[in-house]
C-alpha cells in the first residue's frame, strides 16, 4: 500500500484494574493507519477490537505506549486536547445510531457541523447519503437504514480524518446492511477520511483494503487485500 500513514500506534497496551484483578484488554500493539484506507478490525466479543477503536478515536488513553498523530502523542496530551482531537478529527458511527430523537435528520447533522470551523454543507451531505427528501423527518419516522445514513452523515459533515464505525450493520437487515457498507466504501474512496469498521462479521473483511484480525487482546493477523470486493458482492 502506497498511502501515507496518518496515525501510528507504537507498543500500545491497555490494562483495566478491577478490584484486585488486572485485565489486559489490549496487549502490546504496533501498527499504522493509512490515509483514506478502509480498514476492518475483525474479532469475536472480548477480542480487544473495541478497546483498539476507543484508543484510535481518543475516547481512552493507553496504559503504555504511544499513539502518534500529527507530531503529537495522544497518550500524553491533556484531556482538553484529546477532546479537541475527537471533535475535529473523528466521526463516530454506532450500531444503534445514537441520534437525538427530537431533532430532524437535517438538525442532527447541522448540530455536528457546528462543532468544527469548516464543515461540509449540510445539503451536500444529505444528498450524498440519499436523504435529501427525508431531511425534515425525525428519527422515529425513519427506517433503521435511514437512521444509520443520518448517523454517517452526522459523522462525515465534520470532514474527519477518521470515520470510526462500531458494528455499523449490526442492527440492520442483510440488504440494508450492504447498502450501508457500500456508502462507507464510497466515503473511503471519494472522501478524505480513513474508514475503520469494527465487526465480528468475517464476510465484511473482503471489502477492506486491510484487515486486522484480533483474538484475546492482540493482533494475530494483518491482511492486505490486493483486490477488495465491492460490498454488493459480499454475502453472509
Amino acid at each position: 500500500m502506497d498511502r501515507e500513514a496518518i496515525m501510528r500506534l507504537d507498543e500500545v497496551k491497555k490494562t483495566y484494574i478491577m478490584g484486585e484483578v488486572s485485565v489486559e484488554a489490549l496487549k502490546e500493539t504496533t501498527f499504522e493507519i493509512f490515509n483514506r484506507e478502509l480498514l476492518v478490525i475483525l474479532g469475536p466479543s472480548g477480542s480487544g477490537k473495541s478497546t483498539l477503536l476507543n484508543l484510535v478515536g481518543g475516547m481512552d488513553k493507553p496504559t503504555a505506549g504511544k499513539i502518534l498523530f500529527q507530531n503529537k502523542d495522544l497518550a500524553q496530551v491533556s484531556d482538553k486536547e484529546l477532546t479537541l482531537f475527537r471533535r475535529q478529527e473523528v466521526g463516530f458511527v454506532f450500531q444503534f445510531y445514537n441520534l437525538i430523537a427530537d431533532l430532524t435528520a437535517e438538525e442532527n447533522i447541522a448540530l455536528a457541523a457546528e462543532l468544527v470551523n469548516d464543515p461540509l454543507p449540510v445539503d451536500d451531505v444529505l444528498r450524498e447519503v440519499g436523504l435529501d427528501d427525508r431531511r425534515e423527518h425525525f428519527p422515529a419516522q425513519l427506517s433503521g437504514g435511514e437512521q444509520q445514513r443520518v448517523s454517517i452523515a452526522r459523522a462525515i459533515v465534520k470532514k474527519p480524518q477518521f470515520l470510526l464505525c462500531d458494528e455499523p450493520t449490526g442492527a440492520l437487515d442483510y440488504e440494508t446492511g450492504k447498502i450501508i457498507l457500500g456508502l462507507l466504501a464510497e466515503i473511503s474512496r471519494e472522501g478524505h477520511s480513513s474508514v475503520i469498521i469494527v465487526t465480528h462479521n468475517t464476510a465484511i473483511a473482503a471489502m477492506a483494503d486491510r484487515v486486522v484480525r484480533m483474538r484475546s487482546g492482540e493482533i494475530v493477523e494483518l491482511i492486505i487485500n490486493a483486490e477488495p470486493l465491492p460490498p454488493e458482492r459480499i454475502e453472509w
